[in-house]
């Protein structure tokens, strides 16, 4: 049992990554690391101040830009749900190689085949005292 529980956790982790944005979770380390560079220039800084400068003011070239846009969410770059393709199936067309000739026939049913039993229709009368 704890086998399957590692390999399933293990498909939905790669299915994930794979397709969705979940790969920029990966570069949290970086954001950590940018806000202590700009903890060394600012001591002052305070956590919500750095998300706020970097995620919330979109992203104006500064002079650590380009650090800035290593950062997660900030670029779609590992997504590649955006760059999948829908299938389209291709269109089958069929011939018949030799004419098919349907033969119309008529059957004849007699009247007396077909008729409705007294006993059903009995079923949905009042019962009766003996």
């Amino acid at each position: 049992m704890h086998l399957k529980k590692i390999t399933t956790i293990l498909f939905l982790s790669m299915y994930l990554f794979a397709s969705t944005e979940a790969i920029e979770l990966c570069k949290l380390p970086v954001v950590v690391q940018h806000f202590f560079e700009h903890k060394k220039e600012n001591p002052t800084i305070s956590w919500t101040a750095f998300l706020t400068m970097h995620y919330l003011n979109g992203s104006p070239k500064d002079k650590d830009y380009d650090r800035d846009m290593q950062l997660p969410f900030k670029t779609h770059t590992a997504c590649m749900g955006c760059t999948l393709q829908d299938f389209v199936p291709l269109v089958n067309h069929f011939t018949i190689q030799k004419s098919v000739k349907i033969l119309e026939q008529k059957f004849i049913v007699p009247v007396d085949q077909h008729f409705t039993s007294s006993y059903l229709a009995a079923i949905w009368q009042p019962p009766k005292s003996a």
